[in-house]
């Protein structure tokens, strides 16, 4: 079968030993896919849309264990010298392909430990418990521009702008520049984090942007550098750990992964949490008649359908045995946390979303050394969104059929193009 015949069906669709391609129409429906190979070959080689083969591991336990175990490399550039050389020869900047592209996500312990204990001096609890009235007054400010008596897109006019904001009050972006820090970061998109921000497969606009707002940046730094604020930027500026410090490099790359990452999940939990309230209108009804159960309920939406379909590439450094299967040195490796977080033999029924399940245990801010540092921020805004969503507007629903909406076309990233909704 040729790959143009391969790609007419949805592999949930497909015999079992014809899973070869993953490939756009799959992300519209991903959990029929995920169900199929975590029953019949939860450790599977797939094509990729993109034309990578990449191992895929779906089950729950095989997931935690690949997150945990050193033999998987998130340094690519590394772990490809590492199994092409057979010596451990650290790569330079410039093997990196973008001189932003070394970050928390992309490297191994010793670089990853030195900078998450930068990025822990820098974003404390504190911190970001300090933005909690900014969420709930911007919160507000959205939702008031509203229009009761039309359709409203709750992922543009709400879900992107919130974070977008929240960010920038994070690193201390002065007003006058907010509106061109939210036409760049969503002209770059949601792949920069992962791979370099000049990469080949990003469209023209996406690059000048990226180069726009790394140049902004710098410039940003040096102005805290000289005049240092309480935010985030300065504080990384300022962080100091066993003497050393960072670079104007390093504090851009903190910044572009903080921006992306943080985007892009508080995006899609609002977005993905409110369709699955909207489709359930019994767990709707309940969480509106307890909004104590909110804290449980946004977990909850981060499990049943969370924003992070997989977590960042990995790459064997040498033949590994997962689930049964050993995965060849030199593999890409796909941790599929939305195959995992519908896990039946961890979560019970994990097909049914259920706001009263007890809390713990979904993948979605990943497991081991590169869980999320931006987890309880993201938490934070979610919680205010939802209470003050379904307070404010007591007859939202949806303003099309369910399955007219459309799944973006991204590996990493589950979550909506639109979401219109009515709210009068």
């Amino acid at each position: 079968m040729s790959s143009d015949q391969a790609t007419s069906k949805s592999l949930s669709e497909r015999p079992a030993e014809d899973v070869l391609v993953f490939g756009a129409s799959d992300m519209q429906d991903p959990h029929a896919v995920y169900d199929r190979l975590r029953a019949e070959s939860p450790v599977r080689e797939v094509l990729m849309p993109n034309g990578l083969k990449v191992w895929m591991v779906t089950k729950h336990a095989d997931v935690r264990t690949v997150m945990a175990d050193r033999r998987f490399s998130s340094d690519l550039v590394h772990g490809r010298k590492l199994v092409e050389t057979g010596s451990d020869v650290r790569p330079t900047q410039e093997d990196y392909g973008s001189q932003f592209g070394r970050h928390m996500l992309n490297v191994d312990p010793p670089d990853h430990t030195r900078l998450r204990r930068f990025m822990a001096k820098a974003l404390t609890p504190r911190r970001m418990e300090g933005l909690k009235p900014n969420v709930l007054a911007l919160v507000d400010e959205l939702l008031d521009a509203f229009d009761p008596s039309g359709e409203v897109d709750l992922i543009g006019q709400f879900g992107s702008p919130l974070p977008l904001t929240v960010i920038c009050d994070l690193f201390g972006v002065p007003a006058s520049d907010r509106s061109d820090f939210h036409r760049w970061a969503l002209a770059i998109g949601t792949d920069s984090a992962p791979v370099a921000l000049t990469s080949d497969n990003r469209s023209d606009e996406a690059k000048s942007s990226a180069a726009a707002m790394a140049g902004y940046l710098l410039e940003l730094i040096d102005h805290k550098q000289r005049n240092p604020g309480d935010d985030l930027l300065t504080a990384l500026i300022t962080a100091r750990d066993e003497g050393q410090e960072l670079t104007a490099i390093e504090v851009v790359s903190m910044a572009f992964l903080t921006l992306f990452a943080g985007h892009e999940t508080v995006v899609h939990l609002i977005g993905n949490g409110t369709l699955a309230l909207l489709t359930h209108p019994e767990q709707l009804d309940l969480l509106r008649g307890d909004l104590s159960l909110l804290p449980n309920a946004v977990e909850e939406f981060l499990r049943y359908d969370g924003p992070a379909n997989t977590s960042m590439m990995r790459y064997s450094i040498e033949d590994v045995e997962i689930g049964g299967v050993t995965i060849p040195a030199g593999s890409f490796v796909a941790t599929i946390l939305t195959s995992a977080n519908r896990d039946d033999e961890f979560f019970p029924h994990a097909a049914t979303m259920d706001i009263t399940r007890p809390m713990g245990g979904h993948m979605t801010f990943g497991h081991g050394i590169h869980y999320c540092v931006g987890a309880p921020l993201a938490r934070i805004e979610g919680r205010v969104a939802f209470e003050r969503l379904l307070t404010r507007y007591p007859k939202l629903r949806l303003a099309v059929d369910p399955e007219q909406l459309v799944w973006q076309s991204n590996t990493l990233i589950r979550g909506l193009s639109r979401l219109p909704v009515l709210v009068g």
